[in-house]
């Protein structure tokens, strides 16, 4: 039958039965394999410690609203004003190559870059474990969650890590 034979009445019902067809097949058709929350603002962490100019450790860390959306990002590196070439980036005993010193932890500088002036109950994405200084100043500022990567701490003395993790409990923080 040509199109030219056919009455509009049935030629419009089999537009509408196609067209019913690629909504049908298009619709509930979504894309698997995607990034979860957790995933992406993490992955932004491991982007974000990139930039960090430490050449032995690289750490990031981002902080998200209840609504998905990101308040602040961070990492390891030098105050500003403070020359990445004029300061230590070794562990030594003095002032002048010991880069600990120094060195802005990504926890810190995340919350100091936030873009909202309250982040209380907020969530924080971390590549490492923090330390007990930035479990401090997680706590002060009311994030209410920590997720971090990586859950070795030998980075950290057993009394640090205590610290931390008692802190975190006491404030009512969920850390995974």
């Amino acid at each position: 039958m040509k199109k030219s034979d056919m009455s509009e009445e049935a030629e419009s019902s089999m537009e509408t039965t196609e067209l019913k067809k690629i909504h049908s097949s298009t619709d509930s058709a979504q894309r698997s394999g995607y990034l979860k929350w957790d995933e992406y603002f993490m992955a932004l962490c491991f982007v974000s410690a990139q930039r960090s100019k430490d050449p032995n450790t690289q750490v990031g860390a981002c902080i998200v609203n209840q609504d998905k959306r990101i308040v602040g990002m961070g990492y390891n590196g030098m105050p500003d004003g403070c020359s990445d070439t004029k300061f230590p980036w070794t562990m030594g005993d003095t002032a002048e190559t010991d880069k600990h010193l120094y060195v802005c932890h990504a926890e810190l500088n995340a919350i100091a870059n936030k873009i909202q002036a309250d982040i209380r109950n907020c969530t924080l994405f971390v590549t490492r474990f923090p330390c007990h200084e930035c479990a401090k100043l997680i706590v002060q500022s009311g994030i209410k969650e920590v997720n971090f990567y990586e859950s070795e701490t030998t980075h950290l003395t057993s009394k640090d890590e205590e610290a931390t993790y008692k802190m975190f409990v006491h404030a009512n923080i969920s850390a995974k």
